[in-house]
């Protein structure tokens, strides 16, 4: 299996993973800063897999070993940060095409 190139990963994210929620509110693992990505800021609506429909605010294609939850916040290159509502990761076994992970954020 390839994965996409890194020199198509120009932009740096930090990646904060989603450890689950508390009494205080979410918890966070320790953030990642510096994670290779390629960020689409491009607004575009979503819908969620419990049926929302929500407006994007961006999406990010990383390496296919991100380790991004649900939840998990994310600080765009901008400087926004946002949370992953969506997380798909891409696979073709056997065929010549990148694995890669996407993320859309709220």
């Amino acid at each position: 299996m390839t994965r996409v190139p890194a020199y198509l990963l120009r932009h740096r994210i930090t990646v904060e993973p989603y450890a689950g929620d508390s009494a205080y509110g979410p918890q966070y693992g320790p953030p990642v800063p510096g994670v290779p990505a390629l960020v689409n800021p491009t607004p575009r609506m979503f819908r969620t897999a419990d049926g929302r429909d929500i407006s994007a605010a961006a999406t990010l294609i990383a390496a296919p070993d991100l380790d991004c939850p649900l939840g998990s916040r994310i600080t765009l290159p901008d400087g926004r940060t946002t949370t992953a509502v969506a997380v798909a990761r891409h696979t073709a076994p056997g065929l010549p095409v990148p694995a890669c992970t996407e993320v859309t954020c709220e």
